[in-house]
């Protein structure tokens, strides 16, 4: 499979990672993509913060960051970088499972990928309902 998951400045592993790329594999593939290289790089706050600054210029903390490699249409080929300290204050905040909100970050940044924004309300609205059906399929 070409979903690859990799770690820094952190000391968390995912959980049965063969189950979160098969999830993934299906989520693009019913969309019409295809998976030529997908890494998810799970780090620290700082680490995606510096990040943050260097790349985007953005002055804040963020759960994930999607960079877009991709040079054919229908293609995915991504390096996609998550909080782990993010994400577990946002799950705690939701009063959510880990699990559950690390899944929907995963997937944001593959939404992304596949043209789908959330910068509008309208946006944002159809990126949830884009995201839960994908969770469904969990």
């Amino acid at each position: 499979m070409n979903i690859e998951f990799f770690y820094e400045d952190t000391d968390f592993v995912l959980n049965q990672p063969d189950t979160y790329a098969k999830w993934i594999a299906l989520i693009t593939n019913k969309e019409g993509y295809t998976i030529e290289a997908l890494n998810y790089i799970f780090c620290s706050d700082e680490y995606l913060y510096q990040m943050n600054m260097e790349y985007l210029g953005h002055d804040t903390y963020t759960d994930i960051i999607t960079f877009d490699n991709s040079e054919e249409e229908n293609t995915i080929e991504s390096d996609i970088f998550i909080s782990v300290n993010r994400v577990k204050e946002n799950s705690a905040v939701q009063n959510i499972p880990f699990e559950n909100e690390l899944a929907r970050v995963l997937i944001h940044g593959v939404l992304h990928l596949m043209g789908w924004n959330d910068k509008t309300d309208e946006e944002r609205k159809r990126m949830r309902e884009k995201e839960d059906a994908s969770l469904s399929l969990r």
